[in-house]
C-alpha cells in the first residue's frame, strides 16, 4: 500500500506550553528545541519565530504491549550542569528504561538525539509530527531511507545511524503511528506517502541504541545531507563542542551569594535568556519558545516574537549577571528595528517584520533606559545608539503621555507603569540630546512627573472605604476625552464587562518607586499596596502570588480548561518579583519573594507566565503555586528573578539610574513649566508656573485674556524633539487671570474649539 488514508487529517494544534527544558547551540546553527513530557515537543528553525515540528516522541513496544512515553509521564530530566542546556531524560516503566539526550549541533541545522532502550524483546518507534511552514496543514510526508516532510520552502529529514527496519507516513487522527498502535497494538502501517495535510511519520529503529538526526533545509536533499553529516562527524565530537561553547559563555557570569536553590535557578534563568536569542538576527530575544495553551490551538503567533519591552527586560537580566556583551547586542538589534518615526512595532518577527502593529509607549522608552544603563556602566556605545535614543525620545515626547496600549496590550490610557518609563526615558536621554531638545525633554519630564497623580490616583472611592486608605493608584486612567479617572475601562478578556477606572487596580504603581520617581515610603504608594494586597494577592504553598488586575480574564477557566478568549486571570510570578523590588526599596527583606519565585517553577526550573491559584485539579496537572498552561518559560519572569537577586545584593534596583535619582530622589518636585496639549488638557494652572501650549505641528495661537480681551495671535515656535508651541512666562500669568485660546493650522484652518486655563491664586 503506497498512500495513507484519512486525508487531510484532523485539525492541527501545537503542544502544551508546559515545557521541561529549552535548548540551542551557541554556534552558527539556526535551530532551537523545547521539551515537554519527556520528549522534544517543538523545534524552531531557521529563526526563533518559526516552530516547524509539533513533537518528536517515542513508542516502546514488545510482544503484546506498547506504551507512548509522553503519556506515561514516568520520567526524570537532568542536565550535566545547570548552565549547560543538554537535556538528559530517563523514561522508566515496568519492562523498559529509555534514556535520551537531546543535542543541537552547533554547526548545522540539526537536532541530535542519543537513545538507549533497555528491556527484553522491546523495539523503539520515533513518532514525528511535522508542522513545516509553522502550520500543521499543507505538509507532505514520505519514507525513502529516512523520514521526510516538506511544505513550501521548508523540509526536514529524520535519519537513524543504524537505520529503520520499516517506516510509515500517515494522516493525524486516521493513519498516523499512534492510531496504528491504538488500533492494532503493534506497527502494521507501512504507507510510503501522506499529504498534503496534517501528517505524521513513524519508524521502527533497527538498533536498541544509537543516534537520531533531525535536519532542516529548504530542500529534502539538503535536510538529509545535514542530518547525515552530523551522524558522520560523530555524536561525541559534536557534544564536546556544544558543552565547551556553553562553558565558555557561562564562566563569565557573576552571581551574588545565595542559597543553593536560588543559585541554581539564577544560573538556569541566565541560560534561558541566552537560549531565546536568535542567531540569524543576533540580539533578537523573543518572549518565549512556547505557545500558551498550544495544545488547544493552531496559533502562528504564540509568544515566539520580539517585544521591545521583553527584550529590554532580558537585557537588564543579562546585565545583572555580568553578560554585558549580550545586552549590548540586544541594544544594537533594537536600534536596527526601530521605525523611522522613533517607535517600535508592538511585536515583530526577528527579521523586523511587524506582527501586531499597536503602540505601547513603554516599549519606546525602555530602549533608552537600556542605553543609559550601559552608559553608566561605561560600556562602549554602538554606532547607532545616539540617533536611536534621539528618535525614541522624540517619539515619546510627541506621542505621550497617554499610551494607545498599556503594558498588558489591552487598554489605552495613562498607566503608572508606562508613565514612569516615559518620564525616566526623557531624563535618561539627556546625554544624547543637545540644545532645545535637551531642555525641552527635562521640562516635559518634570511636568509629566508632577501630573502622574492627576491622571492615575483616586480618592474617596468604595475601595478607599473598604481598605481604610486615603487613595490609591489605578491600573489605568482613561483618556481625558473619555472621562479620565471618572471614565470606564473595558475588561478585554471578559467580553461585555466594563468597569469604573477607579474600581481596577494593578501592580503598575511599583515602577514609580522602582525608577526613582516616588519613594517607597510615600503614603500613596503604601495605601495602594494595601489595596493591591487585598485584591490581587493569593497565598500558595510557594508563597504569595499576584494577579495583573482584578477581573482579569486571561487564564484558565474555573474548571481548569484552557483559556479560549475568556477565562480567569491567574497569578504571575514576575509580579512577585516586582513586589519583591518594592519590599527592597521599603527597607524590607525581599528574600521571601525571591524564594517564592524559585518555587513557582516547572519540574526542571522553568518559570511560567502564570501559576494555578485555586484548589488543585490533579487530572489536569494543576497544583496551587505551580505552572498553568500559559507560556513557559517566560523570558520576562526569568529576567525579573535575576534582577531581584542582584538588587537584593546591591540594595538597589538595576533599573534605578543615577540620573533619575539625582533629579527626583523619589520626590515629586513642582515643575516650573506646564505643557498643555489636547490629549492631557488642564483648566487650572498652579501658581508661579509658565504655560506652554503645544502641538505636534506648527500652528497659530489665537490668544485672549479674561474672556477674550486683548486678543492677539502668536505663531508657534519649535520647542524641541519635534514639538511646536507658544510659551507664556509665569510673569504674564497673574493669579486669577484666565487664558483663553484656540488654534489655527495652515493645512486645516481653525480647530473649532475654545479653551480656557485659570491661573490659581
Amino acid at each position: 500500500m503506497s498512500d495513507a488514508f484519512g486525508a487531510p487529517g484532523i485539525a492541527p494544534t501545537w503542544t502544551s506550553s508546559a515545557k521541561d527544558a529549552v535548548t540551542r547551540a551557541l554556534g552558527r546553527a539556526r535551530l532551537w528545541a523545547t521539551l515537554g513530557y519527556g520528549i522534544v515537543n517543538e523545534v524552531y528553525w531557521p529563526t526563533t519565530s518559526q516552530p516547524q515540528v509539533r513533537d518528536l516522541g517515542f513508542v516502546v513496544a514488545g510482544e503484546g504491549s506498547w506504551i507512548e512515553v509522553k503519556r506515561a509521564r514516568r520520567y526524570s530530566l537532568t542536565t550535566p550542569e545547570t548552565p549547560i542546556p543538554l537535556p538528559q531524560i530517563v523514561h522508566e516503566g515496568e519492562r523498559y528504561r529509555l534514556t535520551l539526550e537531546v543535542l543541537p549541533d552547533p554547526s548545522r541545522d540539526v537536532l541530535l538525539i542519543s537513545y538507549q532502550l533497555e528491556g527484553d524483546g522491546l523495539l523503539l518507534y520515533p513518532l514525528l509530527a511535522p508542522h513545516l511552514g509553522t502550520s500543521g496543514w499543507n505538509n507532505t510526508a514520505w519514507v525513502a531511507g529516512g523520514l521526510f516532510a516538506q511544505s513550501g520552502q521548508g523540509s526536514l529529514c529524520l535519519l537513524a545511524d543504524a537505520g529503520f527496519s520499516r517506516a510509515s507516513a500517515g494522516y493525524v487522527g486516521a493513519s498516523d503511528g499512534w492510531q496504528d498502535f491504538s488500533a492494532h497494538g503493534k506497527m502494521t502501517y507501512e504507507f510510503e506517502r501522506a499529504g498534503p495535510g496534517n501528517v505524521a511519520l513513524m519508524g521502527e529503529l533497527r538498533a536498541a541504541s544509537g543516534v537520531l538526526a533531525l535536519g532542516f533545509a529548504q530542500t529534502p536533499e539538503g535536510a538529509r545531507t545535514l542530518a547525515a553529516s552530523s551522524i558522520a562527524e560523530g555524536y561525541p565530537t559534536i557534544r564536546e563542542r556544544f558543552v565547551e561553547d556553553w562553558h565558555e559563555w557561562s564562566e563569565h557570569l557573576i552571581l551574588p551569594m545565595s542559597t543553593r536553590e536560588v543559585a541554581r535557578e539564577a544560573l538556569l534563568s541566565a541560560t534561558v535568556l541566552r537560549v531565546h536569542e536568535d542567531s540569524t538576527f543576533p540580539g533578537a530575544v523573543i518572549a518565549s519558545l512556547s505557545i500558551p495553551w498550544g495544545n488547544t490551538r493552531n496559533d502562528h503567533g504564540g509568544y515566539h516574537l520580539v517585544w521591545t519591552r521583553d527584550a529590554v527586560e532580558a537585557a537588564f537580566g543579562l546585565l545583572a549577571v555580568g553578560a554585558v556583551h549580550d545586552a549590548r547586542r540586544i541594544l544594537a538589534y533594537l536600534a536596527a528595528t526601530q521605525r523611522p518615526d522613533g517607535g517600535w512595532y508592538q511585536n515583530f518577527f526577528p527579521d523586523g517584520r511587524a506582527f501586531w502593529t499597536g503602540v505601547q509607549l513603554d516599549e519606546a522608552g525602555f530602549p533608552i533606559l537600556l542605553a543609559a544603563k550601559l552608559r553608566e556602566l561605561g560600556v562602549r556605545e554602538t554606532a547607532e545608539t545616539a540617533p536611536m535614543v534621539a528618535r525614541a525620545a522624540a517619539f515619546v515626547a510627541q506621542s505621550g503621555p497617554v499610551s494607545p496600549q498599556d503594558r498588558w496590550e489591552e487598554n489605552p490610557g495613562s498607566s503608572p507603569f508606562t508613565l514612569a518609563v516615559e518620564v525616566a526615558a526623557l531624563v535618561a536621554a539627556l546625554p544624547w540630546l543637545r540644545g532645545r531638545d535637551a531642555s525641552y525633554a527635562l521640562e516635559l519630564a518634570d511636568c509629566w512627573n508632577e501630573r502622574i497623580e492627576e491622571w492615575t490616583y483616586v480618592s474617596g472611592t468604595e475601595l478607599c472605604r473598604r481598605f481604610a486608605v486615603e487613595g490609591y493608584y489605578v491600573r489605568i486612567g482613561p483618556q481625558a476625552s473619555t472621562g479620565g479617572l471618572r471614565g470606564r475601562v473595558e475588561v478585554r478578556n471578559t467580553p461585555g464587562v466594563v468597569v469604573s477606572a477607579a474600581a481596577m487596580v494593578g501592580m503598575e504603581f511599583i515602577y514609580l518607586a522602582r525608577l526613582g520617581l516616588r519613594s517607597a515610603s510615600d503614603a500613596r504608594i503604601l495605601d495602594t499596596l494595601k489595596v493591591v494586597d487585598g485584591l490581587l494577592r493569593t497565598e500558595t504553598p510557594c508563597g504569595p502570588v499576584y494577579h495583573r488586575y482584578n477581573d482579569d480574564g486571561y487564564g484558565e477557566h474555573a474548571d481548569g480548561s484552557a483559556y479560549d478568549g475568556t477565562g480567569i486571570g491567574r497569578g504571575w510570578p514576575l509580579l512577585v518579583g516586582e513586589r519583591g523590588h518594592l519590599a527592597l526599596l521599603a527597607g524590607e527583606d525581599p528574600k521571601p519573594y525571591l524564594h517564592a519565585m524559585t518555587c513557582m517553577t516547572g519540574p526542571s526550573g522553568l518559570l511560567p507566565e502564570q501559576v494555578w491559584d485555586a484548589a488543585p485539579i490533579p487530572a489536569l496537572g494543576l497544583q496551587p503555586g505551580k505552572p498553568t498552561g500559559s507560556a513557559m518559560p517566560l523570558v520576562w519572569a526569568h529576567a525579573e528573578l535575576l534582577k531581584l537577586l542582584v538588587a537584593q545584593d546591591r540594595r538597589r534596583p538595576l533599573e534605578l539610574l543615577d540620573c533619575l535619582w539625582q533629579r527626583y530622589a523619589g520626590t515629586r518636585p513642582a515643575a516650573p513649566t506646564w505643557f498643555w496639549r489636547s490629549e492631557v488638557p488642564f483648566d487650572t494652572l498652579p501658581r508661579a508656573r509658565s504655560l506652554v501650549i503645544e502641538e505636534q505641528r506648527p500652528f497659530t495661537l489665537h490668544l485672549g485674556w479674561n474672556g477674550w480681551h486683548d486678543v492677539a495671535e502668536h505663531p508657534s515656535q519649535p520647542l524641541g524633539l519635534g514639538m511646536h508651541g507658544v510659551r507664556l512666562d509665569a510673569g504674564q500669568l497673574l493669579p486669577g487671570r484666565v487664558v483663553n485660546f484656540t488654534r489655527r493650522y495652515d493645512d486645516s484652518g481653525w480647530e473649532g474649539l475654545d479653551h480656557a486655563v485659570t491661573c490659581t491664586t
